[in-house]
């Protein structure tokens, strides 16, 4: 078999049994649009936009189908998953590239917790046998680092940060150096040979999660999971509340326009369906391409698709 078969083979048979999975637990495959007018305003992401022949807007192709999926939930849809492309500009490494597909999924009443345990499962289906580890963020900070994030004050952190990671920008915001910390080196501590599931991020980090009270302080209801430093997925108990979700958005682009980026007009749409009631669910993206590395020993995204 030439090796051009093989990856066709190897990468169909991937996706068959991604969605045997949703199958035989009831969870119902939609197709959301890619191309919608408005972009997510996470002063992190950027998103490609999409021009006519002539340069005019015709909308941004989209970063992750969460908007679109929730509106179909306010709208009264069950258990759904997507499985599709995506796209990010500005995104392009061993594994990351502009174009990749996600799965992602919400679940009615179920936990954030619940559904970590259920990616768990989804990964195990997927891979085989192989060891599961959770860990909460104050814990993998600490261990890797003794530092604990929650307590520790704005000053040391900046010490702590710089002595760790020299050549940092002056006078980053706490979040940024909380960031930095854990992506170049927490998560490079975490066993490669295992999947670790990080529970109890800090409230700051919440995205579009709910926060609850944890221990002594509040934390998002939210996860990640990793295989080593290599990011799988991350997952939310979804915020409900559409002004608290307005209000995100706002500190968004305020931090936008901190970093000197342009402002991301706020999908309205998004902020109306939620007015009309999004059901308590959890929902979680998960980087396709990544876990095909992982499945078929690839040390690139290229190996896995056919860019």
């Amino acid at each position: 078999m030439n090796p051009l078969t093989q990856k066709i083979l190897q990468r169909s048979r991937f996706i068959r049994l991604i969605r045997e999975f949703f199958d035989s637990r009831g969870v119902l495959e939609v197709d959301t649009p890619l191309i919608r007018p408005y972009s997510v305003t996470d002063p992190y992401m950027s998103a490609l936009a999409c021009l006519n022949p002539r340069g005019e807007m015709q909308g941004y192709l989209q970063t992750s189908p969460e908007y679109a999926m929730k509106k179909l939930l306010c709208e009264g849809a069950p258990d759904i998953f997507q499985l599709s492309k995506m796209f990010r500009a500005d995104e392009r490494s061993a594994i990351h590239q502009p174009e990749f597909t996600m799965l992602e999924w919400y679940r009615i009443a179920m936990s954030h917790t619940e559904l970590a345990n259920e990616v768990c499962e989804l990964i195990i289906a997927l891979l085989g046998n192989i060891s599961i580890k959770s860990t909460t963020y104050r814990d993998a900070f600490f261990n890797c680092l003794e530092i604990d994030p929650f307590n520790i004050s704005d000053y040391d952190l900046k010490r702590h940060a710089e002595q760790l990671m020299p050549g940092l920008p002056d006078e980053l915001l706490r979040d940024n150096y909380l960031t930095l910390l854990f992506s170049e080196l927490v998560e490079d501590s975490f066993n490669k040979d295992e999947i670790t599931v990080v529970d109890a991020f800090p409230a700051s980090q919440a995205s579009l999660a709910k926060i609850s009270e944890f221990g002594d302080g509040l934390t998002a209801d939210r996860f990640e999971i990793y295989s080593g430093g290599l990011e799988l997925a991350n997952g939310f108990s979804e915020l409900a509340d559409p002004e608290e979700q307005l209000q995100r958005f706002e500190q968004d682009n305020h931090q936008r326009l901190t970093q000197g980026d342009e402002v991301i007009e706020i999908d309205k749409t998004f902020i109306a369906s939620l007015k009309n009631g999004l059901p308590t669910c959890s929902g979680v993206a998960l980087g396709v391409d990544r876990l095909m590395m992982l499945k078929y020993g690839a040390t690139s995204i290229s190996e896995v698709t056919f860019q």
